[in-house]
């Protein structure tokens, strides 16, 4: 008979916004790593019976990467949620709401690699960072858009990330918006535009992931002046390491063009009236 191993975690939110963060991808990349050289590159969920998930799950060194997944046997909204992983063994998960606390009991079958002692630990550690992201200790919020695109997926990448057309959707942000660098994996990429002095602004990112045709993730690291690169210090503080995650999903020939970001509350109103302009001008050039 399997060990039954438990963690546990009460997450001063409730459970409406719990269930939210627990189950949907735009949320499980932020918060499933069991530590801060740990991350999740991109997450799938199908939440229903007989739904699958996966997730990649990467050291940031880029040294070591893995999938897990696994396929749902039971999900009762807000209550109890069970999947059985690749390997074949069952979890379950308990939420318990109270006012606006919610308690999350998480119950795993051990495996036989590794001690109980350390499996527990990562387990527990998992959870400790989902408490924190719902409770916001990072100050950031995600906040989503989305576009119905008339162009095949392929198109509509190709298009997002090509260096002129790029500069044309993106001049809703900056009339001189363009980028420096690659967008392929673990790269370097600079996010340029010039202001009224002709001096050079942006972000210092790199591209976390890009899979093509289907997700690209973008991790900001700092912020450009002119020739200078600010990745440490107050200016970068509560907002470094924020991500950018483009999703492309094939719709019958079209495609729906989903755009997930961490933003501050200084920032957000500027992000809310902007994307939907800007991925309005991306659906114009790829529709014609």
């Amino acid at each position: 008979m399997a060990t039954i191993i438990t963690v546990e975690a009460t997450v001063n939110a409730p459970v409406e916004k719990v269930w939210q963060y627990w189950t949907e991808p735009r949320h499980i990349i932020r918060w499933n790593n069991a530590s801060d050289d740990w991350c999740t590159l991109k997450a799938e969920n199908d939440l229903r019976e007989g739904g699958e998930f996966s997730a990649t799950m990467s050291a940031k060194d880029g040294s070591f990467s893995f999938d897990f997944g696994g396929v749902y046997t039971t999900v009762k909204k807000y209550k109890l949620i069970e999947y059985t992983m690749g390997d074949g063994r069952k979890v379950s998960v308990h939420f318990t709401a109270n006012g606006k606390e919610t308690t999350i009991a998480e119950s795993f079958e051990a495996e036989s690699t590794h001690s109980i002692e350390m499996q527990q630990g990562g387990w527990q550690a998992i959870l400790n960072s989902f408490k924190k992201h719902v409770e916001g200790e990072n100050k950031l919020e995600v906040i989503h858009f989305a576009i119905d695109i008339n162009a095949p997926v392929e198109k509509v990448y190709s298009t997002m990330l090509n260096d002129e057309t790029y500069k044309a959707w993106t001049a809703e942000f900056n009339a001189t918006s363009h980028y420096r660098g690659s967008w392929d994996k673990g790269s370097k990429i600079l996010f340029v535009g010039t202001d009224d002095k002709g001096v050079d602004g942006g972000m210092v990112s790199h591209i976390r992931e890009n899979v093509t045709n289907k997700f690209i993730s973008i991790e900001h690291n700092g912020i450009l002046k002119g020739k200078e690169e600010i990745v440490t210090g107050p200016e970068v503080e509560g907002w470094a390491g924020s991500l950018e995650n483009y999703t492309f999903k094939n719709n019958n020939g079209r495609t729906l063009l989903e755009v997930d970001m961490d933003s501050n509350a200084d920032f957000k109103p500027y992000f809310e009236e902007t994307w939907p302009k800007a991925l309005n001008k991306l659906k114009s050039i790829c529709e014609n």
